[in-house]
């Protein structure tokens, strides 16, 4: 819409109301953006418990190191292999969380599996082999953030370069993050855990 107050600085910004629109207003009496207005009406149509469980923080990197690092310890008390059960006991989640875990690290190479008599888990590697870095490769492939689902209206001054702009700083982030995971092995984890007993 060209029409709007601030095409004329910033390009074309499709979707943006007009003044007459009879759109919601904040209350110093400015007009709120047509976005912020849906966040708005979607939160409070769908409920704080609904919102909050999207927003909530990704688990399955820290339930994952958990459960390497138990194997782990439970091996160097003398136990070849753990089931599913036991590190679901410790984590206080359900097997079936355990099982789907450690079959994506069994097909990193991180932990092994015995079927039959005797079935359980076990370390493919040693603990002070396997970095958070290999254990959040192995369960969350991928970027961290995805861009948009659909590709944003090319003419639209915003659709057209938030793309580019966003991916320069997902990658740092994902850069930085890496690279802090790298520096942190699961013995690290296991020796601090110990400390903390």
């Amino acid at each position: 819409m060209t029409g709007h107050p601030q095409a004329a600085r910033y390009g074309t910004f499709h979707g943006a109301p007009t003044q007459d629109d009879g759109m919601r207003r904040d209350r110093s009496g400015r007009h709120l953006p047509h976005a912020v207005v849906t966040i708005i009406v979607t939160i409070r149509s769908r409920g704080a418990r609904e919102v909050e469980s999207d927003v909530s923080a990704n688990s399955r990197l820290t339930i994952a190191a958990h459960a390497l690092t138990w194997i782990g310890l439970y091996q160097r008390r003398g136990h070849e292999v753990a089931t599913s059960e036991q590190i679901a006991a410790s984590v206080n989640t359900n097997p079936v969380v355990i099982r789907r875990l450690l079959a994506k690290l069994s097909k990193a190479g991180l932990a092994d599996s015995r079927r039959g008599a005797g079935a359980g888990w076990m370390l493919a590697r040693d603990l002070a082999a396997i970095t958070l870095l290999d254990v959040y490769q192995a369960i969350e492939p991928g970027p961290i953030f995805a861009l948009h689902p659909a590709t944003p209206n090319p003419e639209c001054v915003v659709g057209h370069g938030i793309g580019p702009a966003l991916t320069a700083v997902y990658d740092d982030v994902e850069a930085a993050l890496c690279r802090e995971l790298a520096k942190t092995t699961l013995e690290d984890v296991l020796r601090d855990v110990l400390k903390a007993a």
